[in-house]
């Protein structure tokens, strides 16, 4: 059982147990609990069926690393790392898998659980983005606006269009952007360019062919915009990610 550092001590204690059962019947969401390892600890039978396994025993125990795509993966560990230093991390927005095991974009909220005045492990929910039931109804303006956004994130992408497809002035887009994603429209669009961006560098194409291919009209714009969001430019990350994939290559056992 794990308390809420928040309320009372005569407060009844929560059972990520429990929350997971509720989350099972919610399959726009993803759940999950972790240790202070960042080993999951609960997850929910949505993240089960995106993964393609069939019992939560084939995912427990282990980090996100071991069972998503190293394109994916090497962003939830850091936020991890963050969020077990003590960090709240609210309306993230991440590429997820989504059922057909193609990725998709979700709005990530994860934060520590805290004993005895220790932090003990994480918990959090990835919410879909860009799929309808992904957002409140009130909402559905933004998704057709971050739907465009998320197909079209390799061209240049007019303002007006977004206005057109939302029905919204140039200040509602804006200040409805900041509410549900905390960025403007066009930071939500480097974004996705970044994370789309990211993504690619795990494969063989060249970093001036993923710049063009994420939105980027030249090497520069794509290495400054890059560094500005993951704090490195991207060959660094490529060498980074290859380095890791050594690692864990190293780590595996022998075949018999």
């Amino acid at each position: 059982m794990l308390p809420n550092p928040a309320s009372p001590s005569h407060a009844p204690s929560l059972d990520p147990a429990e929350v997971e059962a509720l989350f099972d019947a919610i399959p726009s969401v993803l759940f999950f609990a972790k240790d202070a390892q960042g080993r999951y600890t609960h997850v929910n039978q949505t993240m089960l069926r995106r993964l393609g396994v069939r019992s939560r025993a084939e995912v427990i125990g282990k980090r996100a690393d071991e069972v998503y795509p190293a394109g994916m993966s090497a962003t939830y560990v850091e936020q991890d790392a963050r969020v077990l230093a003590g960090e709240v991390i609210e309306n993230v927005m991440e590429l997820h898998l989504f059922a057909n095991r193609q990725p998709g974009w979700c709005l990530s909220c994860k934060r520590p659980i805290i004993q005895d005045g220790r932090i003990v492990g994480l918990i959090g929910i990835s919410r879909d983005l860009g799929q309808r039931g992904g957002l409140e109804a009130e909402y559905e303006p933004l998704r057709l606006a971050l739907e465009y956004l998320n197909s079209h994130y390799s061209h240049s992408v007019r303002m007006q269009t977004l206005l057109d497809l939302t029905g919204f002035s140039l200040s509602k887009l804006e200040r409805s952007f900041r509410k549900v994603f905390q960025m403007t429209p066009q930071q939500v669009l480097t974004r996705l360019r970044i994370q789309m961006a990211m993504h690619l560098l795990h494969g063989p194409d060249s970093i001036a062919s993923i710049g063009q291919a994420c939105g980027f009209t030249d090497q520069s714009a794509f290495t400054r915009k890059f560094r500005a969001e993951t704090g490195m430019a991207p060959r660094q990350y490529r060498l980074q990610v290859n380095a890791r994939g050594a690692r864990q290559s190293d780590r595996q056992p022998p075949l018999t």
